[in-house]
């Protein structure tokens, strides 16, 4: 997909303040139980297409209204993702302007975990 130089733009300026995690990072936690919240930030159709297991779903444009009552703990691990890592390093710079002191962005999102053959939740 081609994006916009001025959307490239909004996303290099996030990426200076946030953390981003490698896929093979996400899953080893995932697959040890680590205490770490997956979001995932993509639209309706994508979530529905698959996700990942055990994410929760709060789309790009309501995750800032919704997260406090979804996730109270603003020290809790969040780890977001999205179809390539642009949106959800967008949503983790501004769950970060609201005090989530771990929000964090998987590289590569959705497309890199299932390049890597990593388990996805398809749904029926």
């Amino acid at each position: 997909m081609e994006h916009s130089p001025g959307f490239l733009a909004l996303v290099a300026d996030a990426r200076r303040r946030i953390r981003e995690v490698a896929v093979a990072d996400v899953e080893r936690m995932r697959a040890a139980g680590a205490p770490v919240e997956l979001i995932d930030v993509r639209e309706e159709e994508e979530w529905r297409r698959g996700h990942l297991p055990g994410a929760r779903h709060l789309c790009k444009g309501i995750i800032e209204r919704d997260i406090e009552q979804a996730v109270p703990d603003h020290d809790a691990h969040l780890v977001l993702y999205c179809g390539g890592g642009f949106r959800s390093a967008l949503a983790a710079d501004a769950l970060q302007k609201m005090g989530y002191t771990r929000a964090e962005s998987m590289d590569g999102g959705w497309r890199a975990w299932t390049a890597a053959g990593l388990p996805v939740v398809r749904e029926p």
